[in-house]
């Protein structure tokens, strides 16, 4: 189904008219199925951000044992590790576990390179890679922390929610947000990066003078369609639950995705980022990357967002007089960037696809020499950007520490990375004078 944030109903065929009429929490449901609300906002919140969905149920999600702490692995939303690192940093591709020598499915392959806020006080971002080999099995994930944007990669991930099943591949982004249960099937080495947000949904931004249409269109969001199993597990399931940045589990003897039907606006989705209608400058300058904004999670500051998920598509390159690739910049926010594929304009080398880097509050950053030198004399004639290249990038106001994987125990940090404007030189010329027209 498409759309975003739009009211959804959806039966699976097996069971017609499971949907009650007119009501949603009827005396006896039909099919005996029990119905259970799920809320992403305050029940008093506006209508425009009022989120919520009515899941009829073969069992409801309270019949479980109770949850105990497990171990959270390379997951933490412990920012105070180790002491904060300025620099510009960035990391060559995590390293994915080979199958043959050891088994790791999503949750178990959950690393956090950054973040910063808290949950408890629901104000906050985690950025983390998955790195996996195996699908879960008898496992499923819950997030009561916030939502997680995933963006795959390697390798398809098929995920099993509430609402039904995506197929989600690189190139393609999906959402699932705050306490929706998922499973992730992988068919083979896998992975991808994350950005979490506690305390906003995601949302399309506002597109002012733009107009009504570009960017990413509404129409192109798809959410699932109703699916259930009805499937006994008597030697346990198990629920995972990331609560207050730690991972608890619980047992229970049958599959939690049992949803017959449903319907509301609060729903997982995906997105396919080639959809996304590209606008750029046409006259002269580098215009900023707020253009890109896929989605957007605000903060209470007008204009200011918790997080940004940018991207840097596929796009013609027709500025006269002008230098092109990205200028250089010391910014208010962080910038943690990410490659999907090919090779991102203003660094040919060095980042490269499932690598990373940050550039922290008011850290310089920029183009690197070889791609200074070679634009300043370039011809200016129309030319296509980033073909068969899709970078991106997650922005937020929040300074963000790095984690102790990130920085030690990965082995993926490129401690040469500050080298790449070493050989920057000065072109500086006293002498220079305006020329005569």
């Amino acid at each position: 189904m498409s759309g975003f944030g739009n009211e959804f109903s959806s039966e699976d065929p097996r069971c017609p008219g499971s949907l009650p009429e007119g009501q949603n929490s009827p005396q006896v449901c039909p099919y005996g199925l029990y119905a259970e609300q799920l809320s992403g906002s305050a029940f008093t919140c506006p209508r425009p951000a009022n989120k919520r969905s009515w899941l009829y149920r073969i069992l409801p999600s309270v019949k479980h044992k109770p949850f105990t702490a497990v171990p959270c692995g390379d997951l933490t939303a412990n920012w105070n590790e180790v002491e904060p690192d300025p620099n510009q940093l960035r990391w060559l591709p995590f390293t994915i576990p080979k199958s043959t020598e050891k088994k790791v499915d999503f949750v178990a392959g959950l690393h956090t390179i950054c973040g910063a806020g808290d949950a408890k006080t629901r104000n906050g971002i985690g950025i983390h890679v998955y790195t996996c080999n195996t699908s879960m099995v008898n496992r499923c994930f819950n997030n009561s922390d916030g939502d997680f944007l995933i963006v795959p990669q390697q390798g398809d991930i098929l995920i099993t929610t509430d609402f039904g099943k995506m197929m989600v591949e690189p190139n393609e982004i999906c959402v699932v947000q705050q306490g929706m249960r998922f499973s992730v099937d992988v068919f083979g080495e896998t992975r991808g990066y994350i950005l979490e947000v506690y305390g906003a949904h995601f949302e399309l931004p506002d597109l002012g003078p733009i107009g009504a249409n570009g960017l990413a269109n509404p129409r192109d969001f798809l959410c699932p369609v109703a699916w259930y199993e009805d499937r006994q597990v008597p030697s346990g399931y198990t629920v995972i639950n990331k609560y207050q940045g730690k991972l608890f589990s619980c047992q229970q003897d049958f599959s939690p995705f049992n949803v017959v039907a449903w319907h509301g606006n609060y729903t997982p989705y995906k997105y396919n980022l080639k959809n996304f209608m590209v606008i750029n400058c046409v006259a002269f300058d580098h215009a900023d990357p707020s253009i890109f904004t896929v989605l957007t999670a605000k903060s209470t500051k007008p204009g200011v967002a918790i997080a940004d998920f940018v991207i840097f598509p596929p796009r013609w390159g027709v500025a006269d007089n002008t230098f092109r690739p990205p200028y250089y910049h010391r910014n208010c926010m962080s910038e943690f960037m990410g490659l999907i594929t090919g090779h991102y304009e203003a660094k040919e080398e060095g980042f490269l696809p499932g690598g990373g880097s940050l550039h922290s509050m008011m850290t310089p950053h920029g183009p690197d020499a070889d791609c200074f030198e070679k634009n300043s004399t370039a011809e200016l004639k129309p030319e296509r950007v980033a073909e068969g290249t899709m970078a991106f990038m997650f922005e937020s106001c929040f300074s963000m520490a790095v984690t102790k994987w990130g920085l030690q125990t990965c082995q993926r940090l490129d401690k040469s990375y500050y080298q790449c404007w070493e050989t920057l030189r000065s072109h500086f010329n006293p002498n220079w004078r305006p020329s005569k027209q």
